[in-house]
């Protein structure tokens, strides 16, 4: 793909940055040596590499699943400012 200085003049309108004609004939060679750049890294082999979703290997540090004290619904709703029918109450927002 090569960029000309009619497609950076359409790329700054779009991102509405006001680009004079000599700005935009010097930034044209320079958008076309960033996309080859990108079009040599689509010719690197990558099917070796197994997809990451950090360069650093994470861990999760999982906690034990064990059962804990449930059925405390009373002594969680004695902190709410209003609670009814073991629920809590909030004001109506949307009439």
């Amino acid at each position: 793909m090569s960029v000309d200085t009619a497609t950076v003049k359409k790329v700054a309108s779009l991102a509405r940055i006001a680009i004079s004609d000599a700005d935009a004939e010097r930034l044209a060679p320079e958008l076309n040596n960033i996309l080859g750049w990108i079009e040599q890294l689509g010719e690197v082999d990558t099917s070796s590499v197994e997809p990451m979703t950090a360069v650093i290997p994470n861990k999760l540090r999982l906690r034990e699943d064990v059962v804990t004290e449930g059925n405390q619904r009373d002594a969680v709703l004695q902190n709410a400012p209003q609670g009814e029918h073991g629920f809590f109450t909030v004001p109506k927002v949307v009439e």
